[in-house]
């Protein structure tokens, strides 16, 4: 996953929904400084920390990974004053990105399984 990227949708989701930083700390549980680093791309974003976060936003997971300010909304002003265009851009890139994360999150969740069963059958 491309923390950057990531942290930077999740800063542009946040900003969008008037949320501090502060505030999405303490809803996943960490300082505003861990939780600023994850913006930045600085630490990774687990998936569980961006449920988390998608939750509070919203959102499902998928949406914040796929999120194109461009694909959402373009405000513009025309004859008649404002003006709201809903762009729809097929984003190859992202949804590969998705379905990665989505692979990587199933092939914890299976080793984590298998070490639960191993314990189970010692």
């Amino acid at each position: 996953m491309d923390n950057l990227n990531i942290g930077t949708k999740i800063k542009k989701l946040r900003e969008l929904k008037n949320l501090t930083q502060e505030h999405m700390a303490s809803v996943i549980g960490v300082t505003q400084s861990a939780y600023s680093r994850l913006e930045l791309g600085e630490t990774e974003i687990t998936y569980s920390k961006l449920a988390r976060i998608a939750d509070e936003l919203g959102m499902k997971p998928e949406d914040v990974i796929s999120f194109n300010e461009s694909m959402v909304f373009n405000v513009m002003h025309n004859q008649t004053g404002n003006g709201l265009i809903i762009q729809n851009n097929t984003l190859v890139n992202e949804e590969r990105d998705l379905y990665k994360l989505q692979i990587e999150t199933l092939k914890e969740e299976v080793a984590y399984l298998k070490k639960i069963i191993d314990n189970l059958l010692k």
